[in-house]
This record gives structure tokens, C-alpha cells and sequence, in this order.
């Protein structure tokens, strides 16, 4: 089988019907989640994924990374528009798109905006699919041993993407694994915290977790405020032309901002956040007059749309690959690859690659779409942000109940939904990682599961662990992420009280 075979079966999927539809579908639902703070990829992903339940698996995942695509967009209306950026993505874009927006050239910022994005995304998409080749060579020498020693070391980011106190990401992070060891343990018919009850025998619903930590908690969260979310009238003047031309203009900017997003975006607790700000930094740093930027300055603007979308691809790819995802959203995502049946690793690359192929050429041609409906809805963009609290609260809360009952009629499930929500918040407020959280539910099985695999593959010696190369070498890896914060602070006072 040539390279070209698996890229043309997953154009054959992606333009025909309705797989082109729920592309499209999906973009324009992100576009209008993304733009209204405190929702975001993850959260409108998480409401969506219980209702893809009678799609099948390649339109389902054609429709979860066309909103995630489509927010990651979206969240720049908001940040232009009215300074508060509708995604972490977005941040770095009211430095420069709001001053824009103040000035009169509203019209000419979301059209550098929606260039930026949809061109970024698609030189980043182009790049992964040329290394494709490589990385599905590097994936197929991963067996049972290596997954476990991967997920140990996505167990161990949890020190990473913890922000703030580590102890609080630890402790977040462990709670999600002791969740997912509810129900019947693997390959043994022993039962764990099922108290008795048939209800609990296949354990807590991981899509239900997702929708209460991502939907019910930001609901929770957003009751507190009142009113639309722009307190006023967003006035529109400028030029959408002007404003492609001024995108078009930067193309050294916008391409090596999209090669920062894919970068950042692909390692695990990176994010769109940190690549915005990295590509925004790097903009500045190589402007021939800084001065500019916060003041409205279309190469910040270029800087930080084109990262935000980059990001999409690389995030992807360590969630397809090894089942590590390094956002909230990319964590829904692979809740869906698991909800239809779909297990990242050798197989995506193998006897699934039409279906991985497909969902990635959708982030590639939904890039028009971002690109033609962010131009076609720049008079009407502000529409979205004036939908009240009010209105958006009742219908997620009755979306994400829906979405519990959906998943396996099973009272539990809708339980876990607002037990999970209450919790989420209640994180949320106290400081706690809930990416740290998803991290333990996910991985702790996968890690579980594949640990009992190896020691029956092995006849219960330890020494696979040590003799094969790559699990030795992500286990050693494992070690220096835990061990080398310890020894940097061990270091650093050593030599504080060395100079005192």
C-alpha cells in the first residue's frame, strides 16, 4: 500500500455525504461556542459527544474537531470585539485586536483573524501530513510494554500541566484514577467500589466525567454573571479586503507562529494558551519596531491567530498516537476515539488510517469553511455576543442531562454528570488542575490495563520493562520529569547558601 492509498480513502470519506455535512456543521458550531466566553472547545465537545452516539465513528470524529477547529477561531470575535477572549487560545489576541477594534478597523481585525487562523491551521496540517510516514513508522514499534511505559510518563506530566501548587495537581491527578478503578478491574473478575450494585459493575461513565467537569462546572461558573456578555454596542467600521491584504502581508510571521502552535501544541500540558503567547512573544522580538504591538498592531494580531489554529494538529497527534491528551480538548477527543470503539495507537495507523486520514483532512478543508463563514459573518459577528447567561445555562444543563442518559441509560451516568460538575467547580475555584484530573481518569486504566497485559505476556517477570529499549528509555524519562524539579531546587539552594 503506497502513502498516497490511505490519504485518498480519507478524501473519499471526508466528500461524501454526510460526512462533508457534520465538517461543516461542526466548524460553524465551534465558531459560535468559541465566541462566547467561558464556553470553549472543550466544553461544546463534551455537550456534542454523547449526542454522535448514532453516528459512526469517522463522522463523529469529523464533527468533534470541526467545533474544536471552529472555537479555536470563534475565540477571537470575543477578543476583538469586546476585549474577553472567548477561548484560552484567544488571550493574546485582545493585546492587538481590541486596540484595532477601538480604532475603527473592527472589520479589517476579523478578517486578519479568520486569514490567519485558516491559514495557519493549513500550513501546520500540510507539514503533519508530509511527516505522516515517519510517525506511523515510529507508532507501529509500539506494543503493550510501551504503552504502559507511555502512559506512566502522561501520568507523570501531571507535575507539568499542574499550574500552581503541585501537591494540589498530584492530588487532582490521583483522584482521577482512583474514579476510573470503579466497576469490574481488567482481566479479572474482581470488583472495586461497586458496593454491591449492578449499576457500578462497568464503572463510571469517562463521558460522563468529561461533560460534567467541562459543561456543568462552566455553567456553574458562568451563573454568577449577568446579563449578555458585551454590556454595550459593538460598533463595526473597516474594511474586510484591507484586512486580508494586512494578514497576507506578514507571511513570515504567520507561518512560523503556525510552526510554534504545532510545536507547542504537541507536547502534552502545552496548549494553545502557551503557544499564543510564545508566537505573540516571538512576533515582538523580531518586529523591526516592538513599539507597535498592544496598540493594534496587525502583526501581533497575524501572531496570534495563526498559532491558536497550528495548535489543532499537533495536539492531535499525541492523543491519536499514544492516548495522551494534552488539553481539555483534545481529552473529549479521545473520550470519542474510546466511545466508538476506536483505541489510539497501532491500529489508527493501520486498519483505521482512512478514518485518521479523513478526520485530519476535515481540520484541513475546514479551514475554508473558518475562512469563508469568519468573512461572510464579520457584520453580524456581534449577535453572538450578546446571548445572555440566561438563555445559554438552561440549555447545556438540559443538553448535558441528555447527554448522561444518552450514553448508557444508566441512572448513574446522569448522576455523575452533576456530581462531577459540582466537583469541577468547586476545582475550579480551589485551585485544583482539572486537566491534571483528566489526565489520572484517562490514564490510569490505560496504564493499568496494559501493566497486567505485559506481566502475562512475560509469565509475570518485571524485566520487560528493562530489556525492551523504548519502554526503558520512557520510563527513565518518567524519572528525570519527577525527580528533576527535586534536584533543580536541591541545586539552587545549594548554591544560594554556597554565595551566603
Amino acid at each position: 500500500m503506497s502513502f498516497l492509498d490511505p490519504i485518498l480513502a480519507g478524501l473519499e470519506i471526508l466528500f461524501s455525504w454526510p460526512a462533508i455535512g457534520w465538517m461543516v456543521i461542526g466548524v460553524i458550531a465551534g465558531i459560535i461556542v468559541g465566541a462566547l466566553p467561558g464556553m470553549g472547545a472543550s466544553l461544546g465537545m463534551a455537550i456534542v459527544l454523547p449526542l454522535t452516539l448514532p453516528l459512526s465513528g469517522v463522522n463523529a470524529l469529523i464533527l468533534l474537531v470541526g467545533i474544536y477547529s471552529g472555537s479555536m477561531y470563534g475565540g477571537s470575535i470575543a477578543a476583538i470585539l469586546i476585549n474577553a477572549p472567548g477561548t484560552a487560545g484567544s488571550a493574546a489576541t485582545t493585546l492587538d485586536g481590541y486596540p484595532m477594534s477601538r480604532q475603527g478597523k473592527a472589520k479589517n481585525a476579523i478578517a486578519i483573524s479568520a486569514t490567519s487562523s485558516a491559514l495557519g491551521g493549513t500550513f501546520s496540517l500540510i507539514t503533519l501530513l508530509v511527516l505522516m510516514p515517519v510517525l506511523i513508522e515510529l507508532v507501529l514499534l509500539f506494543q503493550t510494554p510501551e504503552y504502559f511505559a507511555v502512559a506512566v510518563l502522561g501520568l507523570s506530566l501531571i507535575v507539568v500541566v499542574a499550574r500552581g501548587s503541585v501537591a494540589k495537581g498530584v492530588l487532582s491527578g490521583a483522584f482521577g484514577v482512583l474514579l476510573a478503578t470503579v466497576g469490574i478491574a481488567p482481566m479479572t473478575p474482581t470488583q472495586r467500589y461497586t458496593f454491591g450494585r449492578l449499576d457500578l459493575f462497568d464503572g463510571l461513565d469517562f463521558i460522563a466525567i468529561l461533560i460534567g467537569l467541562f459543561a456543568i462546572a462552566e455553567m456553574i461558573k458562568l451563573a454568577s454573571e449577568k446579563g449578555g456578555i458585551a454590556q454595550g454596542d459593538v460598533s463595526f467600521s473597516g474594511s474586510i479586503v484591507d484586512g486580508i491584504k494586512e494578514a497576507l502581508s506578514k507571511p513570515v510571521t504567520m507561518v512560523k507562529s503556525a510552526y510554534i502552535g504545532m510545536i507547542v501544541g504537541a507536547i502534552p500540558g502545552g496548549g494553545s494558551s502557551a503557544a499564543n503567547f510564545l508566537s505573540y512573544g516571538e512576533a515582538m522580538r523580531s518586529a523591526s519596531d516592538p513599539d507597535e504591538f498592544g496598540e493594534g498592531s496587525t502583526e501581533g494580531l497575524v501572531a496570534s491567530e495563526a498559532s491558536n489554529n497550528g495548535t489543532i494538529g499537533g495536539s492531535i497527534i499525541p492523543t491519536i498516537s499514544f492516548g495522551i491528551p494534552g488539553s481539555g480538548a483534545t481529552a473529549v477527543l479521545l473520550g470519542g476515539l474510546l466511545m466508538h470503539g476506536l483505541r489510539p495507537g497501532p491500529e489508527l495507523f493501520s486498519a483505521e488510517a482512512a478514518t485518521t486520514y479523513a478526520m485530519l483532512l476535515s481540520i484541513l478543508f475546514g479551514n475554508l469553511v473558518i475562512l469563508s463563514v469568519g468573512l461572510l459573518i464579520v457584520t453580524r459577528a456581534s449577535y453572538i455576543t450578546k446571548i445572555t447567561t440566561t438563555t445559554i445555562i438552561p440549555m447545556v444543563i438540559m443538553l448535558s442531562a441528555l447527554g448522561g442518559i444518552a450514553l448508557r441509560t444508566n441512572w448513574v451516568d446522569v448522576l455523575t454528570v452533576f456530581a462531577l460538575g459540582v466537583l469541577g467547580y468547586w476545582m475550579l475555584k480551589s485551585n485544583y488542575s482539572v486537566i491534571a484530573f483528566v489526565l489520572g481518569a484517562i490514564l490510569g486504566p490505560i496504564a493499568e490495563e496494559n501493566f497486567v497485559r505485559s506481566l502475562q505476556l512475560s509469565d509475570g517477570s518485571y524485566m520487560i520493562f528493562a530489556t525492551r529499549p523504548i519502554t526503558a528509555a520512557l520510563l527513565l524519562a518518567t524519572l528525570a520529569i519527577l525527580v528533576g524539579p527535586v534536584l533543580k531546587d536541591l541545586y539552587e539552594r545549594s548554591n544560594r547558601s554556597a554565595t551566603t
